[in-house]
């Protein structure tokens, strides 16, 4: 044989090798919970509210060990719920609206805040959620508006994480699906969308459970932009190595302060011209959880941005509620955690949601500032 077909002969047996092994590895994976991705639909100024593949099943997971299992349903609309939602004036309802902690995508839906709601209101209050991964305030207002013109709301809860100020910013976030505040010629903030249209790869990701088993379980692109930053971390200083609070970057330079109070005032500004009184619209706003983080973090730019927003929202008479002091009241009295530590300290576990349902239930908002005209007291327990 020539040494040019043995050549060929090996570089054949390579790649039919390496199919074959492609072809094993995604006929195995199939038999495993790797995650399912929600699919987001097309967005784009004729559809500009960025939601899932509706009427499907998922199955969430994490890591190469498939942590944190989970299956879900994706309503008629496009939502994490097992609710299909309607448009009704009875009961009426209140939409819940937020990132992945309203998303939920690693939780039983009938163990959400939002979920336990549902129940113990259930004949008296409807609570369909509107969230998504990624998302922050300039992108929170979208879906108030959609669920106040589509659904009919007469209330908004809207939960209120670390990194919801500063990439409500196009400067500092470009999730594509998601709007985010511009500086307009006028000099005030302005929506402006990103689009986003699923291109072949996002097809073939879909399709094939090696793939999202790589991007999504292993996070491959992520992983690899994480050593870029960490290799160009090291080139200029150390930069990409700051640490967090809060679940964003500790660093609270002026800068960054200044223009995500703009974003605040912009969002505050905007959410009074969707039609709800500020007696419908309650906030739950995050914060630190334990002890030993409050005291650690003091100063920090969430620090800083959520005293502002309760600050702010107060002001402009929304009921602002503060977690904080919920959570560490609860710990220090049974210790117990409000998130999946190790594997993932930032989502709400049971008890988190749990600890939000009950503030919720507690609210002004649920009591009596909205007049939802229901018979009879608020119920008096989540269970």
């Amino acid at each position: 044989m020539s040494k040019g077909r043995g050549v060929l002969l090996n570089l054949t047996l390579l790649v039919a090798s390496t199919i074959f092994c492609l072809v094993v590895l995604e006929a195995a994976l199939r038999f495993f919970p790797v995650t399912s991705g929600l699919n987001a639909l097309p967005v784009s100024k004729d559809s500009p509210v960025f939601r899932f593949s509706p009427n499907r099943d998922f199955v969430f997971s994490r890591d190469w060990s498939f942590n944190m299992i989970n299956r879900g349903h994706v309503n008629n609309d496009g939502w994490v719920n097992n609710q299909d939602y309607r448009v009704s004036d009875y009961p009426p309802l209140v939409a819940v609206i937020g990132d992945s902690q309203v998303e939920a995508e690693m939780m039983p839906y009938s163990q959400t805040f939002h979920g336990l709601l549902a129940k113990l209101f259930e004949g008296k209050l409807r609570f369909y959620s509107f969230g998504a991964s990624g998302a922050a305030l300039s992108q929170y207002l979208v879906w108030a508006r959609y669920a106040v013109s589509k659904f009919k709301a007469r209330a908004l809860v809207i939960n209120v994480v670390g990194n919801d100020f500063d990439e409500s910013l196009i400067e500092y976030q470009t999730s594509q699906g998601f709007w985010y505040y511009v500086p307009g010629v006028d000099g005030e903030l302005h929506l402006q969308l990103v689009e986003f249209h699923p291109g072949v790869m996002t097809a073939l990701i879909r399709h094939s459970a090696l793939l999202r088993y790589l991007a999504l379980n292993l996070g491959v692109a992520y992983k690899f932009d994480d050593i870029m930053n960490w290799l160009r971390g090291h080139e200029v200083g150390g930069h990409a190595l700051e640490r967090y609070a809060g679940f964003t970057l500790a660093n609270a330079s002026p800068p960054r302060v200044v223009a995500s109070k703009a974003a605040v005032d912009a969002f505050l500004r905007d959410l009074g011209q969707i039609g709800l009184s500020p007696q419908c619209i309650a906030f739950t706003v995050d914060g630190f959880r334990y002890p030993d983080l409050v005291k650690r973090d003091s100063g920090t730019f969430f620090d800083i941005m959520r005293r502002y927003f309760i600050e702010q929202a107060s002001a402009r008479g929304y009921e602002a509620i503060d977690l904080d002091p919920l959570f560490l009241a609860r710990y220090q009295k049974t210790g117990e955690r409000f998130d999946f530590f190790p594997i993932d300290s930032s989502h709400f576990n049971t008890n988190g949601h749990r600890l939000i349902a009950d503030a919720l239930r507690s609210s002004r908002l649920l009591n009596s500032d909205c007049h939802f005209d229901f018979q009879g007291p608020a119920p008096q327990a989540v269970r």
